[in-house]
C-alpha cells in the first residue's frame, strides 16, 4: 500500500484517491445519476489476512463478504469490495446485511456516528489475484483505495479500484 504523498501515485488519480467526500456522490454527479450497482456476490466468509489485520479479527473468524461493480452510464466504473464484520451488523446496523442493490456508500456518509480512519492506496494489475478477472484489462494499471470506516465505533473496511473504463477526466 502506498500513501497519498507516493511519487508513484499519478496526479491525475489524487484527487479521486484522497477525495474524503462520498465516492458515490461524487459518481453520481458525474453520470448524472445514471449510477447502477451489480452486486458479483455477498458470502459470509474468513477475510484475507491484510483484510483481517485492518479489522484486528481473529483468523478464523467469519464476516460479510460483498463484491460489487458500480457502473456509470451503464459502463463499469468501479470495483468495491467491502468486508462487514458479524459483530458490526448488530442493532441498527442489521440493516448493512440486506443493501442488495443499494450502494454502501450512501449509507456511510449519511450516518451521522460515520468516522474514517486514514485510506491506503495501491496500483492493480492483470496478474494481480485479488481482484476479478473481469475488473482487469491485460496492461493497465487500475488505481485504489481502502479505509476502515466506524459506525457506531463498529468497523467496517471498504475497498475502491477504479477500472479501465473509468477517466478520471470524464
Amino acid at each position: 500500500m502506498l500513501s497519498k504523498a507516493d511519487p508513484r501515485v499519478p496526479n491525475v488519480w489524487r484527487d479521486w484517491l484522497s477525495d474524503s467526500g462520498s465516492l458515490t456522490e461524487r459518481l453520481l454527479d458525474l453520470s448524472r445519476g445514471d449510477l447502477k450497482v451489480r452486486v458479483l456476490r455477498q458470502n459470509l466468509e474468513v477475510p484475507r489476512f491484510s483484510e483481517r489485520q485492518l479489522l484486528d479479527l481473529s483468523d478464523r473468524r467469519r464476516a460479510m463478504v460483498r463484491e460489487v461493480i458500480l457502473y456509470g452510464s451503464g459502463k463499469p466504473w468501479v470495483f468495491a469490495r467491502s468486508i462487514l464484520p458479524l459483530p458490526t451488523l448488530t442493532g441498527r446496523l442489521k440493516k448493512l446485511r440486506q443493501l442488495s442493490d443499494q450502494p454502501l456508500g450512501e449509507l456511510l456518509f449519511n450516518d451521522p456516528t460515520m468516522r474514517r480512519e486514514p485510506v491506503q492506496y495501491a496500483c492493480f494489475d492483470s496478474g494481480n489475484k485479488t481482484l476479478p478477472s473481469s475488473a482487469l484489462s491485460a496492461g493497465k494499471e487500475n488505481w485504489g483505495r481502502r479505509s476502515v470506516f466506524k459506525l457506531d465505533n463498529k468497523p467496517l473496511l471498504v475497498a475502491e479500484v477504479f477500472l479501465t473504463d473509468f477517466n478520471p477526466y470524464n
